[in-house]
């Protein structure tokens, strides 16, 4: 299994060319083990599509469905552990509680993660795709 990062999963799903050709196959690749997405992305998620700051072609509530019926896709819950993790991460990491989730959700689940994201993948406690 890997993780998906909120942004790669929104992409993926959207079909964006903002995801690279090769995050792409990585993803399409690892589906029949299981393309992890964390509850803490849903919240991301719904935050960005009230903001403004995504469009999505449906409602939220048929986005969400649709999405979470992907072959391979798994929600991940928030577990004590992962809530642990989240808040005692090794070494230097940002404040964003979303990211601290998703980073410890991959730590505990001994996943890699799918991201663009600099801090995430300059983060050396956690295993990342580089783009």
């Amino acid at each position: 299994m890997i993780v998906l990062d909120t942004h790669i999963f929104v992409w993926w799903l959207q079909l964006d060319p903002k995801l690279t050709s090769y995050h792409r196959e990585v993803i399409e690749n690892e589906r029949p083990n299981g393309l992890g997405v964390c509850t803490i992305s849903l919240i991301e998620i719904a935050r960005l599509v009230s903001a403004g700051r995504i469009i999505l072609p449906l409602s939220i509530q048929e986005w969400f469905e649709i999405a979470l019926a992907q072959e391979g896709v798994t929600l991940i819950p928030i577990t004590p552990a992962i809530a642990i993790d989240a808040q005692s991460l090794p070494g230097d990491f940002h404040k964003d509680p979303a990211d601290r989730i998703i980073v410890a959700t991959a730590r505990l689940s001994n996943c890699s993660i799918v991201t663009v994201d600099r801090k995430i993948l300059n983060y050396p406690y956690v295993s990342a795709i580089l783009p």
